[in-house]
């Protein structure tokens, strides 16, 4: 069955930096859209990156572009977010996500597409 498991989550000072990995299995990596949710204290989870795995697009959303960066690793089966410049409201648990069904297309589509399916999450906590 699908699985994602996330990984590098931590505590960091403002204007630090993590990368998150999130490994895959269960299916076809590259039949996939992979996306980054995360979830702010008081706040509904919400979808900030995402890509394309065979086509290799990305999509970032405004507020955190030019600080994220999400990536593909086909032969690890593994996408990652590098984050930098991180600051207090970034705090947040952070869940890997697929949809394997609209792939192909960009990493805008796959942005505006479903995720099916989860990780457990990574915790990511920026303070002073």
């Amino acid at each position: 069955q699908v699985q994602l498991m996330e990984s590098g989550g931590g505590s960091v000072h403002p204007g630090g930096s993590l990368q998150l990995s999130c490994k895959a299995t269960g299916y076809p990596f590259i039949h996939a859209c992979m996306g980054w949710f995360r979830q702010r204290p008081g706040k509904e989870r919400e979808l900030f990156a995402t890509i394309d795995i065979a086509g290799g697009s990305d999509y970032v959303v405004d507020s955190v572009k030019g600080r994220f960066t999400i990536s593909q690793d086909r032969r690890a089966e593994k996408v990652y977010l590098q984050m930098n410049n991180l600051k207090s409201e970034d705090t947040a648990m952070y869940y890997c996500a697929a949809n394997l069904v609209t792939w192909g297309r960009s990493g805008e589509y796959c942005y505006k597409s479903p995720f099916d399916y989860f990780g457990q999450g990574t915790q990511v906590t920026v303070s002073a």
